[in-house]
């Protein structure tokens, strides 16, 4: 579930976006409403929204969803302050890579990989699964920002649809692949026998 909630302040954007450009008038003011400058604001907003009412519920947030809110943050006010939707294109590869950078660097820094860290209360793994697991999510990291980044600069028409959709569909079939592969390995959580070796 946690995965999902980036794509809320996401979908609002994508809404937003495809609106035909028009002026509201909200409190005394005239908003501009539709297209990429508007919906970036949106995008913005929703995200402080979000992960502003997960802080106030949990009384924290993950290291990831901070990265996450910094880079909108970041990314976006550029954008709407420079007038350039090019710096909205990189938030995503930028952003894959911050992350595939961080689960690349417990391989060699700290106790446990960072997949371990993430699911390790959940289920427990033979070491060599949790390092297949990893390298998973890292090549998955530079898969999606490899993507996003084409597609941003090479299929202009469509980088919004793909960076809600695309990324939504990517996330899923690497989750539901995850699934798969975890669900092979569960018996080597035995606590009689916590270092099988690997089917595979």
């Amino acid at each position: 579930m946690k995965q999902f909630i980036d794509f809320i302040p996401l979908l609002l954007f994508f809404i937003v976006f495809k609106l035909d450009p028009r002026t509201v008038e909200f409190a005394g003011q005239s908003l501009q409403i539709g297209g990429i400058f508007s919906a970036t604001a949106v995008l913005i907003a929703a995200s402080v929204l979000v992960y502003g009412s997960l802080f106030a519920i949990q009384r924290r947030l993950e290291k990831g969803q901070w990265l996450t809110l910094a880079a909108c943050l970041v990314f976006g006010g550029i954008t709407l302050l420079l007038h350039d939707e090019t710096f909205l294109k990189l938030k995503a590869p930028v952003l894959n890579g911050l992350f595939a950078l961080g689960f690349a660097g417990s391989h060699w820094f700290g106790d446990k990989l960072l997949i371990e860290r993430m699911m390790g209360h959940a289920i427990s793994l033979p070491q060599e699964i949790w390092r297949r697991l990893n390298l998973a999510w890292i090549g998955f990291f530079l898969f999606a920002g490899s993507a996003n980044l084409f597609v941003a600069f090479t299929f202009q028409s469509i980088w919004v649809d793909f960076k809600v959709f695309g990324s939504l569909a990517m996330t899923l079939v690497f989750l539901v692949g995850q699934g798969f592969y975890l669900a092979r390995h569960l018996h080597d959580a035995d606590p009689a026998n916590p270092t099988p070796h690997s089917k595979d």
